[in-house]
């Protein structure tokens, strides 16, 4: 069972990334292979996405002192309109309505789904981008939404201050009638009674609603509409905005070195060939004693042996790879092993041995043969000392005609 995180020691952690790092540089090519193909598919997906251009025309939004919507002024928010909500208006489907007719052409909603409205900070200012093919339409776009929000302001003020006039003037319509009523009633009334005392008070109190109605209704005439201007019209870009060549090559090279490394790790998963000894060490955790047929390797083996055997005893060689004879191998070492131990090696592992070695043919075995090999030894009380790699015939030295 693995230990948790926090249990694990510094040491450790730098051996899994020297592990990582050993990994990586194995399957160098299957990575290389997978970045230079990421990195082509970005540049394949560069060259055929479309270019498109944005444009960006900037709205002053001034109050128009009728139904805005307010906030709170503070040093965070410092603009009493409500900018967020404006940017909403702004790409609404009845200002993409708007700036469709004024271009007579093009679809609303799918306007809509080319226009952006941002906010600077603290300011009164609306950005209007709207992204287009070319960089004329992208400008004209951008000009339509940006004079059809004003339009619909100007045009949503107006209605809101022609209601607040017709409901006032109604309303002075009726205190007027009240009034002419009670006028006429006041005559009725003799002098001195407490019924004229009341009449009175009323035509004096409805004579202060018709002055209070009557400003208000004057106010609301002088009222002008301001819903703001264009204070920076949309002009055609130079150079398209997409695609960006550094987010399409750093995403295909981002992704082609994430499914390097996957590949990487699934093929070291999969891949259980032995080609040197340090893929012995690792996939079997057998040590390799020696290296081809050297025979300066073959004496330092045939000493690690007769010290090990130290009394004697019989070795067996045996040989892990199909077709490669070990009876060369186990010729040598009976001459090496000449004068150190009465050891008697032998290749037919049918019988018990005292120890074994292996032979393994590089690029031709894999790490489950060598391990039934092992298990098979286990069987008959049989120590493994290790393994001998010998080189594939393709790795040898060709003879010089």
């Amino acid at each position: 069972m693995s230990q948790p995180a926090s249990a694990v020691p510094g040491p450790a952690d730098g051996r899994e990334l020297a592990d990582i790092g050993s990994l990586l540089r194995r399957r160098r090519v299957a990575v290389a292979g997978c970045v230079l193909a990421g990195v082509c598919g970005g540049g394949v997906a560069l060259a055929t996405t479309p270019p498109s251009y944005t444009a960006t025309a900037e709205v002053l939004v001034a109050p128009t002192s009728v139904q805005d919507q307010l906030n709170q002024t503070t040093p965070r928010q410092r603009e009493p309109l409500n900018l967020d909500t404006e940017a909403h208006v702004a790409r609404s489907a009845v200002v993409a309505a708007r700036a469709a007719r004024s271009l007579k052409a093009g679809d609303p909603e799918t306007m809509r789904g080319q226009v952006t409205v941002s906010v600077p900070p603290n300011s009164a200012v609306l950005a209007v981008s709207y992204t287009a093919r070319d960089p004329i339409s992208a400008a004209a776009g951008a000009q339509a939404f940006a004079k059809a929000y004003l339009a619909n302001r100007r045009a949503t003020a107006t209605q809101a201050l022609a209601a607040q006039l017709k409901m006032f003037t109604a309303k002075l319509r009726e205190v007027n009638a009240t009034l002419a009523a009670t006028v006429a009633g006041l005559a009725r009334h003799p002098q001195g009674s407490a019924a004229r005392t009341i009449a009175a008070q009323r035509q004096n109190v409805l004579n202060r609603q018709i002055h209070t109605l009557t400003a208000r209704y004057d106010a609301l005439k002088t009222v002008a509409v301001t819903p703001g201007a264009v204070i920076s019209d949309a002009r055609p870009p130079g150079a398209p905005t997409a695609p960006s060549l550094p987010l399409y090559l750093g995403s295909g090279l981002f992704l082609g070195l994430l499914a390097g490394v996957g590949a990487a790790v699934l093929r070291d998963r999969v891949d259980t060939r032995l080609r040197t000894a340090a893929d012995v060490e690792r996939l079997t955790g057998l040590p390799v004693l020696c290296e081809g047929e050297n025979a300066r390797e073959l004496r330092e083996l045939a000493m690690a042996v007769a010290r090990h055997l130290r009394d004697g005893g019989e070795l067996l060689v045996r040989s892990v790879t199909p077709g490669t004879d070990p009876e060369p191998i186990a010729d040598d070492l009976r001459v090496a092993l000449t004068g150190l131990a009465p050891i008697w090696v032998r290749t037919d592992h049918s019988a018990r041995a005292d120890a074994a070695l292996l032979l393994v043919e590089s690029r031709a075995a894999r790490s489950k043969q060598l391990a039934q090999a092992v298990r098979q030894l286990r069987r008959t009380d049989t120590a493994a000392l290790g393994v001998i790699l010998l080189p594939s015939p393709a790795e040898l030295p060709r003879p010089t005609p």
